[in-house]
């Protein structure tokens, strides 16, 4: 049994005003625990979730040139492939043993922010699998609306409106990834791990994973603990965007992949950042007298921005404009 509490949703999602207080309050009190739940009855069809992860398998199956070709380093607004030790998450660490694929929101072409360049607000590249698009741009679409549905509770527990959140992520700088973690190469000394130890950057982190496990979250103590798979759930965590936006009242918490299971391992990481135009300045309910505000207010665009150059480094050149080392 995981330590992570698992929290059934659905009177979020069908119920009335009583049941969505009551899992916001389960949802708040996990928020400032840990920082981690598991939710349960979260309305997205177990087929859907099949269906992802059999096109990630086959995304990842193709040959490098045809990875290559929808390079995360030929896109400006973070979409794409990103191949095994392509991206640090700790810079003292050697790069990370896995590979990846970004799906932003898929825009059309006369999108306003597209046109207009906002930054984030490009094209996807999409390979040439058929099917791919129209499953990943699908579950894309449940994870959106299960992101705002899940904000909702973040507002209610933070004694805001219901609704408080809404104008600020309906057009979210969000990002579906795909991964996928070879076996660990050799003994694991703590050089190397699919995923360094890190915090997630925007609000709220929604994960699928496979059976394999590996991720970990670490305790308060400083210890480690296993987000062990668990059928019909998806694994949420809080972002560093929201725990800035509470003034430190929902805590991100550091996580880490190690896949010691002998077998490749696939997960598909929901990233829900706020539009690219809103400012993330402390919420009037998190600060007081007592409790001032702990950060400047900060663009959403300008926030991702600065926690991706860190990650890439020289290779963010294609997303700033600019080196990573300027």
């Amino acid at each position: 049994m995981s330590q992570i509490p698992v929290i059934d949703i659905a009177p979020l999602l069908n119920g009335g005003p009583e049941g969505e207080r009551a899992v916001a309050s389960e949802i708040g009190r996990a928020s400032r625990e840990r920082g981690f739940f598991y939710i349960a009855n979260h309305g997205v069809p177990t087929s859907l979730r099949a269906e992802l992860f059999d096109a990630a398998a086959t995304f990842f199956a193709q040959p490098d040139q045809a990875k290559q070709a929808v390079s995360f380093f030929k896109s400006p607004h973070n979409r794409g492939y990103v191949p095994i030790e392509g991206e640090t998450l700790d810079p003292s660490l050697r790069p990370d043993a896995k590979e990846a694929y970004n799906i932003g929101r898929e825009l059309a072409a006369d999108d306003v922010d597209l046109l207009a360049g906002t930054p984030f607000h490009g094209l996807n590249q999409w390979p040439d699998l058929p099917g791919f698009r129209d499953t990943t741009l699908a579950y894309f679409t449940a994870m959106q609306r299960l992101g705002e549905k899940l904000h909702r509770a973040f507002a209610i527990d933070l004694g805001l409106a219901p609704d408080y959140f809404l104008p600020f992520i309906d057009r979210p700088i969000a990002t579906l990834r795909l991964l996928h973690y070879p076996p660990h190469p050799g003994s694991f000394d703590g050089s190397q791990y699919g995923a360094s130890p890190h915090t997630d950057y925007g609000n709220l982190t929604l994960l699928a994973q496979d059976d394999v496990g590996g991720l970990e979250v670490k305790e308060r103590d400083g210890g480690w603990i296993d987000a062990v798979p668990m059928d019909g759930t998806l694994v949420c965590n809080i972002g560093d965007c929201l725990m800035r936006w509470s003034n430190d009242v929902y805590v991100s918490t550091p996580h880490r992949v190690v896949n010691r299971g002998g077998a490749e391992r696939f997960s598909a990481a929901f990233f829900f950042d706020t539009n690219a135009d809103a400012l993330v300045s402390c919420l009037p309910t998190c600060r007081s007298d007592e409790r001032p505000p702990r950060y400047a207010p900060v663009n959403g665009a300008d926030y991702l921005r600065s926690r991706l150059e860190r990650t890439y480094k020289e290779g963010f050149v294609t997303l700033t404009g600019k080196s990573g080392s300027e």
